[in-house]
């Protein structure tokens, strides 16, 4: 009798422990990944204020990313993960376990971008566009409209572009953190480095405009006061500027250029056949070329010529520059020779 007793106690025990491990089979598995397949690619999720855990784990488990946002919610609880998951953009996708979906929602992701001083504002749109950072379309559509950040910075903006404007440098940002954002940063450091800088320039769109050829034509620090030399000097005597960069930005194409082109090209920045300054910025010059601009070198060259070791020789007449590329010619000949 006794063992038929300890029989009938047992039962509900074992009734108990076989629910714990069913209850825990249950836990697990829905804490797995949605999806085992390899090569899955991670994927950008983007929260512009601070939400709170249970309601991310929800948009998570309805983008199919999460198997059961009741499920990670009890294991955030066993982990002390934080209730608020902070505003910013998270990588993360169907391939990870939710556990690992918790480390991630600790820390929004975040890159340092290098933005070129070469590139004029299309190429940049792309290349962030590439990185999921922007929209190239809308990033554009902002740059042509600069009275949208009247209320962003202090100093003067142009009418028709921004372009010379987007002050270049290292800048952390986030996947999907939006055109305007993006921009916004870049006009506040031209504001603090150039607007609110050492010397603030008198004329900014034409300072901006014989920078940005400053930058794109100068091969050293050096030679940039003394390519800033020669364009105003060309100025001076109503020369044309003849700078295939400028043609190139009026085609926003960067490829060779042709004879063809320089003749036939009918656009303002076609710097073969109309004299002067083009009409703008072809790019985005940083402090030292629009130091240049501002205080170029104190010379009559009115030539220029870049050699294969990254010096360049100038010319204050056409008989000299002619001889300055011969020897152009010879140098590049002689480092094909060692090839």
């Amino acid at each position: 009798m006794a063992k038929k007793k300890r029989g009938k106690k047992l039962i509900p025990i074992l009734v108990l422990l076989a629910l714990a491990c069913v209850c825990a089979l249950w836990f697990r598995g829905q804490l797995q990944p949605v999806s085992s397949a390899k090569g899955i690619k991670k994927q950008y999720i983007r929260y512009e204020d601070p939400k709170r855990l249970s309601v991310v784990l929800k948009d998570l488990e309805q983008k199919g990313i999460l198997r059961s946002s009741f499920a990670t919610r009890i294991l955030a609880i066993i982990q002390s993960r934080p209730n608020l998951v902070a505003a910013g953009t998270y990588q993360i996708s169907p391939g990870m376990s939710a556990s690992q979906i918790l480390r991630e929602l600790k820390t929004p992701y975040k890159l340092i971008f290098r933005f070129p001083e070469t590139n004029w504002a299309n190429r940049t749109a792309h290349l962030l566009q590439n990185n999921s950072i922007v929209d190239a379309d809308e990033y554009m559509r902002l740059v042509r409209h600069p009275e949208e950040f009247k209320d962003t910075v202090s100093f003067p903006l142009p009418k028709d572009s921004l372009e010379g404007y987007l002050y270049p440098k290292r800048y952390e940002v986030t996947p999907l953190m939006g055109a305007k954002a993006v921009i916004e940063q870049q006009l506040k450091e031209f504001q603090r480095t150039v607007w609110n800088g050492p010397e603030r320039p008198k004329d900014l769109q034409r300072t901006l405009t014989l920078a940005s050829l400053v930058q794109l034509e100068a091969g050293a620090d050096r030679d940039r006061p003394m390519i800033a030399a020669v364009i105003e000097n060309r100025i001076k005597k109503n020369m044309p500027l003849q700078i295939d960069a400028c043609l190139l930005y009026g085609i926003q194409k960067w490829r060779r250029l042709t004879f063809k082109d320089y003749r036939e090209i009918d656009s303002p920045y076609n710097t073969y056949k109309f004299k002067g300054l083009p009409p703008g910025p072809i790019c985005s010059p940083d402090e030292k070329d629009i130091e240049a601009a501002m205080h170029p070198a104190s010379n009559n060259n009115l030539y220029y010529v870049a050699l294969p070791n990254g010096t360049t020789i100038y010319a204050e007449t056409y008989p000299e520059h002619l001889k300055n590329i011969v020897k152009r010619k010879a140098a590049i000949a002689k480092l094909k020779a060692t090839k």
